[in-house]
């Protein structure tokens, strides 16, 4: 029902004259060898491909995440910025998604880039007045993308051989489709967006996102060989297969800025302005056109749960961590305070309605919040923790993705004591879903026992905004919070904090001991972890 709505949406604007789109190793020898010269020490690397690793860092990506975007619709007082960055110089085409806070996808539309060309985005303008753009569009013309002299050339109609500084060869031989791209959407389109994103209800659905005064949801940027209709999660995984869909070039980078009065009850009259860069995820391997299936070392990846079952590893784009470590200050309203803004991974591909709503309460693997002496807090039922792993009554959950106070106790343990500050370590694996993929050791890759766990870990992405008053005047500053492991990293056990049998800390453990050595020989007779990543 979903999909017939957003087609139907998609005709009106169309009509309307705008495009808007509501083997386990890689095949190339390694690139780089050397002999250490050490009796027993193998030679290394085997390669300098900086692309090959789950580590996330902020680096020209193939996938830009928003994990978290807020904006008042009704007394345009708070609204969230973003910008997309074209660092190459072929243009490039970036499918925006909107997501709701129960993953399901409202909105989207692409934007043109020339080369070199930066796009910003106000969302309060889209969900107000439907401005994604200029009113000429964001098209390939001069007009819709005017060209400086480093820009590149841009072309409707694409030579057959592509080439350097004029079009990009991995853009859809047929033609692209960007024509008409959306300067204003209409109205129409707009009105059901706004209340998915506010009341939770879309048309044909009754629950896709928990009600709230502002829209809150998410956001996805893909790089894409043309201007596509398609959704990430629409059935058969026609988004990563055609011809048109995404494609594997790191070429995108992205930032964010979220703007807002003062919250109710603080002592500051200014304006609040916060931001950060959003989350860069990039393809390994990168290049080639829309559908290619080089094959990946990344055991799993971010679009998991919506790629094709006869290869779940198409959309090649880095998997995120389940562990953080977040800095928190607690001082109350006259002093310096902190929130988390988390996004998760949920359950299901979204094209059922009925199955919307357990997006909205993604059960927590674990949380333990440290003092400045050290001291852990945990609930006092111990029910933070999923009930898969040793947990009591009463789970603590989150949705797809929240903003919420270090301070609020229904989630977060209670800070007893002198402290104001300290950190808190986050373990938000959900216990995972047998629709997750576990690792290419077999095709379909749907449930079964995973090296990364049983199931393998969900994703998440943490970051901390805090916030404080200094007079009239008020501070607000967003980071990203520490990963303790990267998204090829095991599932960690709950701690024995809540009386497992874990142990808080980095994901390879204290300490590691790589080959040769071994424990008492060369490394701490005491337990140790290991660095390398798992093989399936």
């Amino acid at each position: 029902m979903k999909k017939l709505l957003v087609l139907a949406m998609m005709a009106t604007l169309l009509m309307a004259g705008s495009a808007f789109a509501i083997n386990r190793h890689l095949a190339p020898a390694p690139n780089a060898t050397f002999t250490t010269g050490l009796p027993g020490v193998p030679a290394g690397p085997t390669t300098t491909n900086n692309d090959d690793s789950c580590d996330i860092g902020v680096a020209p990506a193939a996938t830009l995440l928003l994990p978290y975007f807020e904006v008042d619709v009704t007394n345009r007082t708070q609204t969230t910025l973003f910008t997309i960055t074209n660092v190459s110089r072929y243009p490039q085409i970036a499918h925006v998604t909107v997501w709701t806070d129960f993953s399901f996808p409202v909105l989207d539309f692409n934007i043109f880039l020339t080369g070199y060309d930066v796009q910003g985005i106000n969302l309060l303008d889209i969900l107000t007045t439907g401005t994604v753009g200029t009113t000429a569009g964001t098209g390939p013309t001069a007009a819709q993308s005017p060209l400086g002299t480093a820009g590149s050339a841009p072309s409707l109609t694409l030579p057959a051989n592509g080439g350097p500084g004029y079009t990009n060869p991995n853009f859809l031989s047929s033609g692209i489709g960007c024509g008409n791209l959306p300067g204003i959407l209409p109205s129409t389109a707009i009105a059901p967006v706004r209340t998915a994103l506010t009341a939770g209800t879309y048309p044909g659905c009754a629950s896709v996102g928990r009600v709230h005064a502002n829209a809150i949801g998410y956001i996805t940027i893909d790089v894409a060989a043309s201007c596509t209709t398609a959704l990430p999660n629409d059935p058969g995984g026609a988004y990563f297969t055609s011809p048109g869909g995404i494609l594997y070039d790191n070429v995108l980078i992205g930032d964010y800025q979220q703007l807002g009065p003062a919250p109710a009850g603080t002592t500051a009259t200014s304006f609040d302005a916060g931001g950060n860069a959003m989350v860069h995820i990039r393809a390994v391997p990168e290049g080639g056109n829309a559908g290619t299936a080089p094959g990946t070392n990344l055991p799993f990846t971010f679009y998991d749960r919506y790629t094709p079952a006869a290869n779940r590893t198409l959309d090649r784009r880095q998997p995120l961590p389940s562990t953080w470590a977040a800095r928190y200050i607690q001082g109350g309203a006259g002093a310096f305070a902190t929130n988390y803004k988390i996004w998760r991974e949920g359950f299901g591909t979204g094209t059922t309605c009925s199955t919307l709503p357990a997006n909205g309460a993604l059960t927590i693997g674990e949380i333990v919040r440290f003092d400045e002496h050290e001291n852990p807090f945990i609930s006092a039922s111990g029910a933070n923790c999923s009930p898969a792993l040793f947990c009591g009554p009463g789970t603590i959950t989150l949705p797809e993705t929240s903003s919420t106070s270090t301070a609020d106790t229904t989630i977060y343990p209670t800070l007893t004591g002198p402290d104001v500050g300290g950190w808190m370590y986050l373990n938000l694996n959900n216990g995972g879903s047998s629709t997750y993929s576990v690792t290419r050791a077999g095709i379909p890759q749907a449930g079964g026992v995973s090296n990364l766990g049983s199931p393998r870990p969900s994703q998440n992405w943490v970051i901390v905004e805090m916030f404080g008053n200094v007079g009239t005047n008020r501070l607000t500053v967003d980071f990203d919070a520490a990963w303790l492991g990267n998204g090829c990293s095991p599932a960690a056990a709950v701690s024995i904090a809540n009386s497992g049998p874990g142990v808080i800390g980095p994901a390879g453990g204290v300490f590691v001991c790589p080959a040769p050595l071994t424990p008492g020989n060369g490394c701490p007779a005491a337990p140790v972890g290991t660095n390398t990543t798992p093989l399936p």
